[in-house]
């Protein structure tokens, strides 16, 4: 396992990070089970954990306190959580970014994770009703307090990762020190924008998703017939309805992805793996598996290092900064999502005609 500092911080982490999304109700409910996962990923060398508190509203987090339970592991490991989303209730004033949403949803998280600290806390989207200032002050104070190491952003485009750096300067404010966007051999936007800023601004970079949302399993072929009623495709069937030409488009570069992998020795999952680690801006790919199976496997792909010569390849497979989906869950601009904003009003219209 290598191991590389986290955007500035002198905290220094593995390549690969252990996701806990799948670690309670929506994936793996068995508690005892997925300790023994994280204790073994933990075991083989993997130091960073990463976790959120909307995961299974919060049993992710009571998953992963139990298993750094014991102070020597606790203090071995380089724990992340997030805070953004709804947690236990509806109504008002249950999510976001504000300083009071914060304050609250922080002091939760270190109840069920069993700590005094947290060593990295994300904001785990935009949030477009908050002032940066606002978020970015409070972060800073739980900082002052002790109760978080450092704080970092996730699913942020790279105008926004500029603005919160110039509000953080302007104001004499602590900065983002970290980044987490999703990347994958069919999900290269990142390099477009993103990573480069990421590497401006000395940010750490975490990133998700390194099997597309499966499709870079194997388990998606074409020509083979897919079961729209389960698993994440019953969640989502238009982003895996092989009828679809945006997924038609995916299926052709994963088998093209497929022989290359075969040529090499490896597979598919592990071809995937490797290449996220690969970018000079990445400092850690998060792994999120259900079972201790799916974790071999992921870890396997670890020990591959690509020559420049597969990267061409894949270059011409899936071309630099190229998006053959939309990863689920990012972000949007309010500018894309309302029509509102990018409509003048009808009389105003009227009046132009």
């Amino acid at each position: 396992m290598r191991y590389r500092v986290l955007g500035g911080t002198g905290i220094e982490v593995s390549s690969y990070c252990l996701g806990t999304m799948m670690f309670g109700a929506v994936g793996n409910p068995d508690h005892q089970d997925s300790v023994r996962i994280i204790h073994s990923a933990l075991d083989r060398g993997i130091n960073f954990v990463d976790t959120a508190d909307m995961y299974s509203a919060g049993e992710s987090e009571v998953i992963v306190g139990k298993a750094l339970s014991d102070p020597l592991r606790r203090d071995a490991t380089v724990l992340a959580t997030k805070v953004y989303f709804p947690v236990g209730g509806d109504g008002p004033n249950r999510g976001g970014l504000s300083r009071r949403w914060i304050v609250q949803e922080v002091e939760n998280s270190l109840r069920r994770l069993g700590t005094d600290w947290i060593d990295l806390y994300q904001v785990h989207r935009p949030d477009h009703r908050t002032d940066l200032e606002e978020t970015l002050d409070v972060l800073g104070d739980l900082v002052t307090q002790g109760k978080i190491r450092a704080f970092g952003c996730s699913a942020f485009p790279a105008d926004l990762i500029v603005e919160s750096h110039a509000v953080a300067e302007r104001r004499g404010l602590r900065r983002f020190r970290t980044e987490q966007p999703p990347y994958s051999l069919l999900a290269r936007g990142i390099e477009t924008a993103v990573l480069p800023t990421a590497q401006r601004y000395g940010m750490g970079v975490l990133t998700w998703a390194p099997l597309a949302s499966g499709f870079l399993t194997g388990k998606y072929r074409k020509g083979r017939a897919v079961d729209l009623g389960s698993g994440r495709a019953a969640l989502t069937p238009h982003r895996f309805d092989p009828a679809l030409p945006g997924n038609a488009a995916k299926l052709d570069a994963v088998e093209r992805l497929v022989a290359l992998a075969d040529e090499l020795g490896r597979t598919l999952p592990e071809l995937a793996i490797a290449f996220a680690a690969t970018h000079p801006a990445v400092t850690s790919v998060i792994l999120g598996p259900r079972t201790m199976d799916q974790l071999d496997g992921l870890l396997k792909g670890a020990s591959l290092v690509l020559t420049d010569e597969v990267l061409d390849r894949i270059d011409t497979i899936v071309p630099p900064g190229t998006d053959l989906y939309r990863a689920d869950g990012v972000w949007q601009p309010r500018s894309l999502t309302e029509p509102a904003l990018r409509r003048r009003p009808m009389g105003e219209r009227a009046a132009a005609d």
